[in-house]
Formats: C-alpha cells, structure tokens, sequence
C-alpha cells in the first residue's frame, strides 16, 4: 500500500529530527553521521528500506538534502560523486541481494569510493564501441583493455565495468558489466594530469585481470542497458542538481563583480543575463526532480547536464574578465591526486580552468544535444551504417 503525501512527509520529518538529535552535524564524524543517515532511510529516500531508503518518491529527498544543508550536515556526494550518483542506482537497479548488501552502505559513507571504467582512447562519445574484452573462464572473467578520463580512479576500491563479451554481436548487444575491485592483480592505474595541475582523472589498463561472475550486474549481453542506467543518472548527477537560489557558481560571479566591477553597467547587464540563465537553469531542474519516477532517470536528465556545462563555462570566463590582470594568474600547476571533485571553486583561475572539462565529462555537449534532438523532440537520428554489424567487422583506428 502507498504511504499517503501526509503520513510520509511526517515520517521524514521524524527521521531527520532523530538524525540531527543523535548525531549532532557539529560534533559527528563524518562517516558516522553517514552510516546514520543510511541506515534511517534518508541516504536515497526512493529506494527500499534496508537500502538506504524508505520506499518513498523520490521528490522528499530534495526536503531531506534541505534540512541537512541548512542544519550544517556534511554531504558524502563531493568525496564519492561516481559511486553516489551513479553507482548506487546501477547496483539498486540490477544488482543482487547480496550485492545490495555488500555496496550501499560503505558506499554511502565514502568508505568505499567508485569509479566508472566506460570510454576509452577508440570509444569515448561511442562507448559501445569499446574494445576492452571479458573472455569466461568458468566461474571468472579474465579482462584485458585499457580505459581512460577515470575520474578518481586512484582512490577507488571498486569500479562500474563494461566489457565485450560477445564481438560476433553487434556493439551495443554483446556487451556486459561487472564490478571490478580496483585492488586486484592486473589493474594499473596511471595518473593523467590536466590544466589545472591535478590529476583527478586516469587510465586504468587491464593485464589479465580477473573478475567473479557474481560480480556481474544483468545478465550476459544485457551490458548496455544497464550501461544507460548509470549514463542517465551520471547526466542527473552532473547536471541535475537544485542548489539553494543564488548559490554556487553564479554567487562567485556577484561576489566578483562587487568586488571587481561595481558600477559597470555593461558588466552588470552581463552579470543580471548570467543569474537569470542560472535561476532558469534551477528551475528547470527542480521541475524536472519533482517529475522523477524511481528507476532509470529519463533523457530529459540530458537536459540540466548540457545548461549546466555551458552555463558554467560563461560565468567563471566573465569572472576571469572581471578580474583582468589577475586573472590570468593561477596559484600553482603543481601535480596533485586530489581526494575528490572539485565542483566549485574558490580559486577563480582554478574553477575557469576546471570549468571547460564540464562540457566533456558525463557526454559532451553536442551528444548531449543530439540525445535531445532524438529522444526527447523526435528529431530523425544520425545515421548508423554499423548497427546491425557483428563487431569484429566494424572498421576501427
């Protein structure tokens, strides 16, 4: 039976309160209030109980994200973005029971962070082009390729796979995934250092490595599908968030024109179309967390990804304009591993130079325009002289 609008938004209530009284945001641990928040149902308040959830619409969970912001609650998604925004859901979709078991909590206290080993140097806007292989030996795949833009790679414990299991099928049919343990005998992880100066994102080779089957998420062959699970909520993950009004990369631009050109009108009319763009941008997504169903986010996801990247791009170039000289200034293009994703910036040099990967990571810009193009205006679609081919036989570089 469906838990009525009251009776839930009264069960949510009850279950921050106790969260917020027993673990105190100021005095808690992080993982700790973490794991508290998980096993009270409030870590993704859709899925079941057991799970992190409630069994509740996925709309309370934008009321839950409100109250623990304003209460001083640390969020887990900067430490563990992959794993929180795209993992979670892929496991909850097609997982096991065990599996559930095993990777939602450690998951969600950041305990274990993920990564998502999808493109590759011949397979980065076509990913079911991929040529990493899964060969079966009894109850193991044996796995050899290479990926790359693996963001957090080096710190995580467990990766989102997708290996050809089948090249007689065409690409998108004989693909497979598993999770891989990122500590296993033959995988390598090889920093690969941006313009920032950090190196978030990896290669990561396979050297026979190996792989449980019951470690397998879906069945054989059935990998893309599972595949769009994790892309859609990558793209809602990226893209499809509802931050507090004025907040985040738009509240660096005020900042930076009160500062730097206070007084300006063209500066300022330039500054009131950016915040306009933004607060449409927000809403736009609130719209769309509300319409939300439990499951796989639809292509509208693609919608939020693609303002986002864009709109991130023009305002920290307008606040690196504001700054003038200074701006071309940059603190240190030192090589650092970070220990998360820095998706905002108080080091404007920093955040304009990171900005310009916003457009690339999850999909670029222009596959995220033809997805909308086809999937959600009905647009014909490109043409694909490979669909119906066997793999093997689709000419590569």
């Amino acid at each position: 039976m469906r838990m009525s609008t009251t009776t839930a938004d009264a069960l949510v209530d009850q279950r921050i309160d106790q969260l917020l009284a027993e673990h105190p945001p100021a005095t808690t641990p992080a993982q700790e209030f973490w794991g508290a928040q998980f096993d009270l149902g409030l870590a993704w308040v859709q899925f079941p109980e057991g799970h992190g959830g409630l069994g509740l619409s996925p709309k309370m969970q934008g009321v839950i994200d409100d109250r623990l912001r304003e209460a001083g609650a640390p969020s887990p998604f900067g430490r563990n973005p992959i794993g929180i925004g795209m993992g979670a859901p892929t496991v909850e979709s097609h997982g096991s029971e065990e599996q559930k078991k095993r990777y939602l909590r450690p998951l969600f206290t950041c305990e274990e962070i993920w990564c998502q080993l999808f493109s590759e140097p011949g397979a980065g806007s076509d990913v079911a082009s991929l040529s990493t292989n899964a060969v079966r030996d009894g109850d193991e795949w044996v796995i050899n390729g290479q990926k790359v833009w693996t963001t957090l790679a080096h710190l995580a414990r467990f990766g989102m796979l997708v290996a050809r299991t089948d090249p007689d099928q065409p690409k998108h049919k004989g693909l497979s995934y598993f999770v891989i343990d990122m500590h296993a005998p033959g995988v390598e992880v090889r920093p690969l250092r941006q313009m920032t100066g950090e190196a978030e994102f990896n290669e990561v080779y396979f050297t026979d490595a190996r792989i449980p089957d019951a470690e397998r998420l879906g069945d054989v062959g059935d990998g893309w599908r599972v595949s769009m699970t994790t892309l859609m909520n990558e793209r809602v993950a990226l893209g499809g968030g509802v931050p507090p009004r004025g907040s985040g990369a738009i509240a660096e631009a005020v900042k930076t024109y009160q500062e730097h050109g206070h007084g300006n009108a063209v500066k300022r009319d330039r500054l009131m179309k950016l915040w306009i763009r933004s607060e449409c941008a927000r809403l736009t997504n609130m719209r769309a967390a509300e319409n939300r169903q439990m499951g796989t986010p639809g292509p509208e996801g693609s919608t939020g990804k693609l303002m986002s990247a864009e709109l991130n791009k023009l305002i920290y170039e307008y606040c690196i304009d504001l700054m003038g000289p200074e701006g071309v200034l940059y603190s240190s293009y030192e090589m650092v591993r970070p220990d998360g994703v820095a998706f905002a910036s108080h080091d404007l040099p920093k955040a304009f130079l990171r900005s310009r990967a916003n457009s690339i990571e999850g999909g670029t810009s222009e596959i995220m325009r033809n997805i909308l193009g086809e999937r959600v205006l009905g647009l014909p679609g490109d043409v694909r002289v490979d669909k119906d081919l066997p793999w093997r036989e689709v000419p590569r570089n």
